[in-house]
């Protein structure tokens, strides 16, 4: 009988938020992960405030301390990776919009959903804009040839609103506490900085 095909073990579920800046390093690199161990990667948006907000977490930075500690860390990570970083002056930037617009694209447009995914962690962490401003999130839009007015359309779609909403329930329901989040079958992994284990659940 043939086995019916879920999400295998080949399968790396990269739930993620735009406003984390280790969810940024992540995204540097599952790709290649991915690539390398033969298997899938499958981008899923949720709104990292809602995920909070429903497991009673915060921001790293709610904790002075650990802020300082964090934005040192991610330095390391960034150069130990060679990849740019630079710490968006903005933040915390209000995610709701660009997150819902990263589902609308990928329900609707999947074509322009990468193009978009990697303007915007550009935008947010390497060449830092004040993404929580329409006109900034405009000009972003504007060098991917969206228009700036349909993907407010989008944005505002009851239906993409709906599948955000549903994305993060689904997230907390799973056990996810924060971003990056990644899961291989019913493995979970969390933080930019277990990606090893990421791979050895593939490979395994």
């Amino acid at each position: 009988e043939p086995k019916e095909i879920t999400m295998s073990d080949k399968t790396v579920e990269f739930f993620f938020d735009f406003g984390s800046p280790t969810t940024y390093l992540a995204h540097t690199q599952l790709p290649r992960i991915a690539r390398e161990c033969g298997a899938r990667l499958v981008y899923r948006p949720m709104l990292l405030g809602g995920v909070f907000k429903a497991t009673g977490n915060a921001s790293p930075v709610a904790v002075p301390a650990k802020g300082r500690w964090m934005g040192q860390d991610i330095a390391r990570w960034a150069a130990r990776y060679g990849v740019p970083f630079a710490f968006n002056p903005h933040f915390p930037i209000n995610t709701l919009t660009l997150m819902r617009g990263a589902v609308g694209l990928q329900m609707r447009m999947p074509e322009r959903f990468e193009p978009y995914v990697e303007a915007v962690f550009d935008a947010m962490w390497v060449h830092p804009r004040n993404l929580g401003d329409a006109s900034e999130i405009g000009a972003v839009l504007g060098r991917l040839g969206l228009d700036p007015e349909a993907f407010a359309a989008l944005a505002g779609d009851a239906e993409v609103k709906a599948a955000l909403v549903a994305h993060t329930e689904e997230a907390v329901a799973r056990g996810v506490f924060g971003a990056p989040t990644c899961f291989v079958g019913d493995q979970m992994h969390f933080g930019q900085d277990r990606l090893d284990f990421v791979r050895d659940a593939l490979a395994g």
